[in-house]
């Protein structure tokens, strides 16, 4: 072994689902993103951290079946391997399937990097009755092949010990996969043309890869080089089609029948299977009968929804009751404690306020993706991808937009992120248009807060029909849009659907802690600052000329004696102080000028300004309804129960409702807006979503209010 310190630059490389994320995170102790369904990973992660002297650079690298140009992850992964910049690559093998997890390795061979094989999931395998000969495997591949658990955390230190110990990829021979004598001499016949056309551009190796690449078609890298390959991509044309007509194949397919028969041959002499699998498979397939079947899965699918929203808030109540008390007597001991002025006021009313009434929130979140966990680490996810890719095509979308669509669930900027798996251009498109519909984590505290205020007994249900809404206004914009504004044809969905999987509490946890960081990072910068600034607006200016001799009437009735009537004409004489004052505010002056908008929806000044507020970032809707109901008269450190009662007087709660349906479908926020102009790379499209949203948004709240009206 080496004993020289060193950098050494690591990538992860491996198909979907076979664990590779979940080795990232046991090996640098991070935080990716885990799930039992693929394509999670849609961009290089990054993590360091020091093993036995020696600095790892630890990459991991999008999940792919290839190293086609068919997708963004496969370009972005293949144009990494061939720029060289891992020292040493691990390539992750799925034990227990290990004919497609090969697949790409033949493939990843014909490159000459330094590789390490981890035949991940080993444990899933040994149960199956599966053994593989690793030392075999290892001679057959060129390169060391350990057996991982990284669920369990096994192997692991076998596995780094064999990445410090391999030689750089200069050292390395790589292994070429024998193709039958046809294909054997297409690829020499290419290989000439690449030395002969573009002389001391690249070795041996290079060029065969890149002859092989070529004859499936795929040309694109060179597409991609600065030097005009046009001559060779065109003599590279010709033989392929001489080679298709005397086979009666495409290329592609007998490059792949040849790489199969790779595997094949390296499986029967270093695999043995002590029992059937497919016995051990046999529950998998009973219960996929169940949940995919084709009557009963679809209202399965909702009911598991209805349940987890249901306990989300059943359970949830509790302790965001403790969080609620505790935020009151902090807010009273620090009244207590400072003097009346504006620093009182502003961590009073503006800071604790405004934090207050979104922390207490926290533990719905935090439940509500302990539900999402479970259903990604289990495997259920992908199979609601595969029961609802019939129904997405009804609407013009692809069946991999599903996953993407979830993602918005949580927050829309990494679903906008994830539509990078889709292939087409189109599906990509509407799926990144149609994603800031989807109810992200930021809009829950705004549903919470008036569902509670206004639908008591029913606000699980409510809040459920905000997802169902978004969920049927994202399809409907999707065949909008499909019909009339972005054009194309259909296209095929094929998705593996990965076993099932007991979780791990320790992924779960991963999951949890996750969104609990967010938020509390959300609310310690966003919601703090966001708190202040709206403070600040409503606070002044600070000589305000009344319309009204309010103190002078007040100190006229305290004159007289104290009765109930002259006791509520004085605090009704407070409340319209309060609210002229906040009404001549900067805040009062921003959120009047353009609340003609909202008037037809039954919205006064105060919800205008959460709206605009909201577009900065949702979770700061809250923040402002809390900033702007403190200031009303008696209502100074009582909670989110004073927030609701407050609220739940400002309106009907069928206004109430058409405000839930604007906040769930009105302008994505900055952030979501950055994101879809980075994935289209127009900030047109970033334009059309935001006004494409809010028409949607007024309309359907319009209707709500129009409609609710005429039938009471």
């Amino acid at each position: 072994m080496e004993n020289t310190k060193r950098t050494i630059t690591v990538g992860l490389i491996g198909n979907p689902n076979c664990g590779k994320s979940t080795l990232f995170n046991k090996l640098a102790k991070a935080n990716a993103n885990i799930g039992n369904y693929p394509r999670v990973t849609v961009d290089i992660q990054e993590a360091v951290f020091e093993y036995k002297g020696h600095t790892i650079q630890l990459l991991d690298l999008p999940g792919i079946y290839s190293l086609t140009s068919k997708s963004p992850e496969e370009r972005l992964a293949r144009e990494f391997l061939h720029s060289e910049k891992a020292d040493v690559l691990i390539n992750i093998l799925d034990a227990g399937n290990m004919e497609r997890s090969l697949f790409f390795t033949t493939q990843l061979l014909e490159m000459g990097q330094a590789t390490v094989y981890a035949l991940n999931m080993i444990d899933e395998a040994h149960k199956k009755g599966i053994r593989l000969a690793t030392d075999q495997i290892s001679s057959m591949l060129g390169g060391p092949v350990v057996e991982t658990s990284a669920r369990n955390g096994e192997g692991l230190e076998a596995l780094m010990d064999a990445v410090i110990a391999r030689p750089h990829h200069d050292e390395i021979q790589p292994v070429d996969i024998t193709y039958d004598s046809h294909l054997e001499s297409s690829v020499t016949n290419v290989q000439q043309l690449i030395a002969e056309l573009h002389p001391d551009e690249m070795d041996s190796h290079q060029t065969r890869w890149l002859a092989i690449k070529l004859l499936e078609g795929d040309d694109e890298f060179l597409e991609r080089q600065e030097a005009d390959h046009t001559v060779l991509i065109e003599m590279v044309r010709r033989e392929r089609f001489d080679l298709q007509r005397s086979h009666g194949d495409e290329c592609e397919t007998m490059f792949a029948y040849a790489r199969y028969g790779f595997i094949n041959g390296l499986l029967s002499e270093t695999r043995t299977t002590v029992e059937d699998p497919a016995k051990r498979m046999e529950w998998t397939r009973q219960v996929d009968h169940f949940l995919l079947h084709q009557f009963l899965g679809l209202p399965l699918f909702l009911f598991l929804m209805w349940l987890m929203f249901e306990t989300t808030f059943t359970m949830g109540n509790f302790p965001a009751g403790w969080i609620d008390s505790g935020v009151q007597w902090f807010s009273s001991g620090v009244s207590a404690i400072l003097p009346a002025g504006l620093v009182h006021d502003l961590l009073v009313e503006g800071v604790i306020a405004g934090v207050g009434a979104v922390i207490v929130f926290l533990p719905y979140i935090l439940i509500l993706f302990f539900f999402l966990a479970l259903f990604n680490e289990t495997g259920y996810m992908a199979r609601a991808s595969f029961l609802l890719d019939r129904v997405m095509h009804i609407f013009g979308l692809h069946g991999k937009a599903f996953i993407p669509l979830v993602m918005g669930f949580g927050c829309n900027v990494p679903a906008v992120m994830a539509t990078r798996t889709i292939e087409s251009p189109r599906s990509r498109l509407i799926t990144i248009l149609i994603n800031p519909f989807m109810s992200c984590s930021q809009r829950l505290p705004a549903f919470i807060l008036l569902a509670g205020a206004f639908f008591t007994d029913r606000q699980g249900l409510v809040i459920f029909s905000m997802y169902i809404i978004s969920i049927v206004v994202a399809m409907g914009a999707s065949v909008f849009l499909s019909r009339f504004v972005i054009h194309g044809g259909k296209e095929s969905f094929v998705m593996e659907l990965p076993p099932y999987r007991l979780p791990t509490w320790e992924s779960i946890l991963f999951h949890i802690w996750e969104k609990a960081y967010d938020f509390v990072r959300m609310v310690g910068g966003v919601i703090v600052a966001g708190s202040i600034i709206i403070w600040f607006l409503q606070a002044f200016p600070q000589e305000i000329p009344f319309g009204t001799d309010y103190e002078g009437q007040i100190a006229s009735l305290s004159s007289q004696q104290t009765t109930p009537e002259t006791a509520e004409t004085i605090s009704q004489l407070k409340r319209q102080r309060h609210q002229e004052r906040l009404e001549k505010s900067y805040l009062g002056v921003l959120g009047q000028s353009i609340s003609p908008v909202f008037e037809p929806l039954g919205f006064d000044w105060k919800d205008a300004v959460a709206i605009v507020t909201g577009i900065f970032a949702k979770e700061v809707v809250v923040a402002s309804y809390a900033v702007l109901y403190a200031q009303d008269e008696g209502s100074h450190g009582e909670g989110s129960d004073s927030l609701r009662e407050e609220i739940s007087h400002a309106m009907a709660p069928l206004t109430a409702f058409a405000l839930m349906v604007f906040l769930l479908l009105y302008s994505p926020c900055l952030s979501t807006i950055a994101a879809i102009q980075r994935e289209t790379k127009s900030w047109g499209w970033a334009g059309f979503s935001v006004v494409f949203s809010l028409s949607i948004a007024w309309v359907l709240a319009f209707g709500i209010v129009s409609l609710g009206g005429y039938v009471a």
